[in-house]
């Protein structure tokens, strides 16, 4: 959780002072607003959340290999959202999305403090781009996911 919690003092310290009008402009190329990429990572952590205590209550025990969870701050390859972590296109204030982010945190954290790390890695749910993971990497793999989206947002303040 150390990764995840200094990824997202970043995320936090990279969109304070932002207005809620420059948070859900969108870039002119396209593309989601600073808003937009903020809720898709709530979102996805919420995902997390929900695919590990549904693997740990219903999946079997596997062993599978460590997968190289780390790529994922590569942006040199698109991947594209699954339509559940898709955010909508409402306004957002900056006080609401912290709001969010902090639940799913805690959540995560919640799990992490609380279940068994041997629990965590005999367990495994399928991700889209590695395949299938222990529910133990699935912990880190928001932190770098949130990475990612750091280096967006710094892209889309640049281009506002």
């Amino acid at each position: 959780m150390k990764l995840n919690d200094e990824v997202r003092e970043t995320l936090l310290d990279e969109v304070t002072g932002l207005g809620d009008e420059e948070l859900n402009k969108r870039p002119s190329s396209g593309g989601w607003s600073i808003a937009q990429v903020m809720e898709h990572l709530y979102l996805m952590e919420r995902a997390v959340v929900y695919n590990i205590q549904h693997a740990l209550e219903n999946g079997s025990i596997k062993e599978v290999s460590s997968k190289p969870i780390e790529l994922t701050v590569n942006r040199s390859r698109k991947v594209e959202a699954p339509e559940f972590v898709q955010p909508n296109e409402s306004s957002m204030t900056l006080k609401d999305l912290q709001r969010k982010l902090q639940t799913s945190h805690e959540a995560l954290r919640g799990i992490y403090t609380t279940v068994d790390q041997e629990r965590l890695v005999e367990k495994t749910a399928v991700h889209p781009v590695f395949g299938e993971m222990n529910l133990f990497q699935w912990i880190p793999f928001v932190g770098y996911h949130e990475q990612r989206h750091i280096d967006q947002i710094k892209e889309i303040k640049e281009t506002l």
